[in-house]
């Protein structure tokens, strides 16, 4: 190849827009975002064993199976204290909620226990938000019961992903009840530091290789002591039905002790630090020389190959010995841009080639897009938004985020009919060629195509494709960021599909529709539909869900999705969930005449189960005694408790003691999972859709639903799973023991009479 030469001022060039490249990916973040992704290879790059320092007392399934009650009462802790104790345990210390009271005897237990330690045990204390609305910054601190404080030392268990939800980093010290606290991490490992002072975790660290004790092998004896003896102790649970997991990277979903774990383990070297992203971006530039000095341009490949790989060996090299995290976001983008500017002159002409397809996937990109485009009349455009495209890059790598957008990419086009563009990273866009008489069955056929699970590398997984429309009028560009701005809408409100048009009609109508509700509720707009339950035990729909429509006499059908936040936004929603309950019970009572028995769940909006004035107007409600209250069923979410924990549970059990059923709705998506089944007054859970809708094709969601259905079992509540669209899952839900199961394939949502009219027909073909 002949070889080129390159005049003093054109490398300084190079290098001038390298450095400022640099600079801007530190400015912007960028460089962290590069930083992260690479994680998972530093990781990989140092696997090593753990110390040995630490023993993880784990409160596993085989313990679960063995104590089979939650919580478990406090007399188990005590056991294993006075165990670990004995056998010459450094230190004893809880990964494990004791905020709470357990039994009178267990707690006394417990406390008694402590007291014999000699202060080697440290109890948890942590901070939570106390609601759920935006800009709510309270928080509530949880520290153990008073009656075990005076023997134990406290440390905080607090772990704060980043925003892709990986935890890379572990505080040293976090204040709670306006106290500085060391960290579990700091406290075991005996590091000092400021409160709310980060180190990055030693993800290298082969978390299999911990030393490991099952909590009912230590409760009963079972162990050799010399596994304990001098070492510190973490208890915490590692069963996947007791929740409490998180991301990290390489390894992917461990349970929460064990990140504890590794964070004690990167503190037993020493304090690790985030080094300076400039000393990355001088040695950088050190490396960079070849690139722009050698004559050669195979040479000049080859170095500008090396110089990213022995940046990376020297950051590998520096965390292990050096105990310092240094950033390559900014380096490595300057060893891009001095290896672009090095080759400009080789690839602008596949470059010219290649500026209308993206290289990754050969997909024409938006430059293809707004040249197809403005060759030919306006026609509505389809913007999809791939959810989980950096999970699974971060887990699977690039290849299987490029196979993920061409197999979705394969299905646009399919459904679609027309060309497929790739936007970015996790964005497509499709052009229709008609606008459809009738979007919702438009998007109810693509729903059914791109929601099937994608096959990469072997593993079956979900795509989260949320879509975008826009109207077939106006400029590309406008086109464009209308349905790229609906589906980003879309994939924000957890809906499959969002028409982005926005005109003053629209706007007009969201401004005045909430004053419209008063007079819609008086004047019949709004029904109540039901979606019948199926009873998997008998085969037979014994219950119905109760949801909400408003039919306008101008505007048509106003999506639910529309109006209740907005009613809850106005104050209004109290009103409106008052008349869909009467109007329920009105149904229910009609129904019992005709002899149809059945029960009806209704929503109740977080924003008024704690609330006083409305637990009055359902009681007064309930005191006509039109329908017996077993017959009504009141669903929850986990997040409706959380700004006011202790009055909704006791308005939850007022309901209860009537005899009507609580159902906690969603089940599986919020926090504490664990502290909501044993502080309300449940009757049923409801597993939300995203566990079970492919729980029968994807190993780890089958899993989480089974111990779910096991777990409330045992609590004696019942289970109904959402969310049923194929036979599969249906026949998953027998065998697993669910007791009912709700969705399209059982049933869509109908009006009372047509509900009526299924029900009978059913009835007839038995």
């Amino acid at each position: 190849m002949r070889r080129i030469a390159f005049r003093p001022a054109g490398r300084a060039l190079v290098v001038a827009l390298a450095l400022f490249t640099a600079a801007l990916l530190g400015l912007t973040g960028l460089g962290e975002r590069i930083d992260r992704s690479l994680d998972p290879w530093r990781a990989a790059a140092s696997v090593h064993a753990p110390s040995g320092r630490l023993l993880v007392v784990e409160m596993d399934a085989t313990s679960v199976a063995e104590i089979r009650r939650w919580p478990w009462p406090r007399e188990h802790y005590a056991a294993v204290i006075d165990r670990l104790r004995r056998a010459g345990a450094a230190s004893i210390t809880f990964d494990v909620d004791l905020s709470t009271p357990s039994t009178r005897a267990g707690d006394a237990a417990m406390a008694r226990a402590l007291a014999r330690t000699d202060g080697i045990v440290a109890l948890p204390t942590f901070a939570q938000a106390a609601g759920t609305r935006a800009g709510d910054t309270r928080r509530i601190d949880a520290l153990p019961l008073p009656a075990f404080r005076p023997h134990v030392a406290l440390a905080s268990v607090s772990m704060q992903p980043d925003t892709d939800g990986i935890v890379r980093r572990a505080p040293l010290g976090t204040v709670t009840a306006d106290t500085p606290r060391p960290s579990l991490s700091a406290y075991i490992a005996h590091r000092s530091g400021a409160a709310d002072q980060f180190f990055p975790l030693d993800a290298g660290i082969d978390h299999r290789l911990l030393p490991r004790l099952s909590f009912v092998a230590v409760e009963h004896g079972r162990f050799d002591p010399a596994v304990v003896r001098g070492r510190d102790v973490l208890i915490g649970a590692t069963a996947i039905e007791m929740g409490d997991r998180y991301a990290i990277p390489h390894w992917g979903v461990v349970p929460g002790v064990i990140v504890q774990a590794l964070a004690v383990e990167s503190l037993f070297p020493g304090v690790p630090t985030e080094g300076d992203a400039t000393l990355a971006v001088l040695l950088a530039l050190l490396l960079a020389a070849p690139v722009l000095l050698l004559r050669s341009p195979r040479g000049a490949a080859v170095a500008a190959i090396a110089a990213p790989i022995a940046l990376f060996a020297a950051a590998v090299w520096a965390r292990g010995a050096l105990l310092t995290a240094y950033p390559l976001g900014s380096a490595l983008g300057f060893l891009v841009v001095v290896a672009i500017g090095r080759a400009a002159l080789h690839l602008r002409a596949r470059f010219e080639r290649q500026r209308c397809f993206d290289e990754a996937t050969g997909l024409p990109n938006r430059a293809a897009l707004v040249r197809d485009l403005d060759q030919h009349s306006p026609v509505p455009l389809l913007a999809a938004t791939l959810g989980n495209y950096d999970a699974l890059l971060t887990l699977l790598g690039q290849r299987a985020g490029d196979d993920l957008v061409l197999r979705i990419a394969d299905r646009l086009r399919l459904a679609g009919g027309g060309t497929v563009y790739r936007l970015g990273d996790r964005r497509l866009a499709v052009e229709l060629a008609t606008a459809a008489d009738d979007w919702d069955e438009y998007f109810a056929s693509l729903r059914a195509v791109l929601t099937q699970p994608v096959e990469l590398l072997g593993r079956r997984t979900d795509a989260a494709v949320h879509l975008g429309l826009s109207g077939a009028d106006g400029a590309v560009h406008d086109r464009l960021v209308e349905a790229c701005r609906a589906a980003d809408e879309a994939a924000a409100t957890g809906t499959f599909w969002r028409h982005g048009s926005v005109d003053a009609e629209a706007l007009e109508r969201r401004l005045v529709l909430m004053g419209e509700l008063d007079h819609a509720i008086a004047a019949g707009q709004i029904e109540v539909h039901y979606q019948p339950k199926l009873s998997l035990h008998d085969d037979r729909i014994s219950s119905v869900e109760a949801l909400v429509r408003w039919r306008h006499p101008e505007r048509g059908m106003v999506r639910p999705d529309l109006f209740i936040p907005l009613a809850e936004q106005s104050d209004r929603i109290a009103t409106l969930t008052l008349f869909v309950l009467e109007q329920v019970i009105t149904d229910l009572a009609r129904w019992r005449s005709g002899g149809l028995d059945l029960t009806a769940a209704v929503n109740l909006s977080a924003m008024l189960i704690a609330e006083p004035d409305f637990a009055a107007a359902v009681d007064r409600i309930l005191n006509r005694r039109l329908v017996p209250p077993a017959t009504l069923i009141f669903e929850v979410t986990e997040s409706a408790t959380l700004a006011d924990p202790l009055q909704a549970a006791a308005n939850l059990g007022r309901y209860r003691q009537r005899g009507i059923a609580v159902s906690m709705d969603d089940y599986g998506t919020g926090q504490s999972t664990l502290t909501y089944l044993r502080q309300l007054p449940l009757s049923e859970l409801k597993i939300d859709r995203s566990f079970v809708q492919h729980a029968h094709v994807n190993r780890s969601d089958g899993l989480m639903v089974r111990s779910t259905i096991e777990l409330a079992h045992d609590l004696g509540l019942k289970v109904v799973a959402e969310g049923i669209e194929d036979e599969g899952c249906l026949a998953f839900l027998r065998d697993a023991g669910c007791d009912m199961a709700q969705g399209y394939l059982i049933g869509r949502p109908l009006p009372a009479s047509d509900l009526v009219a299924m029900l009978r027909g059913r009835a007839l073909a038995a």
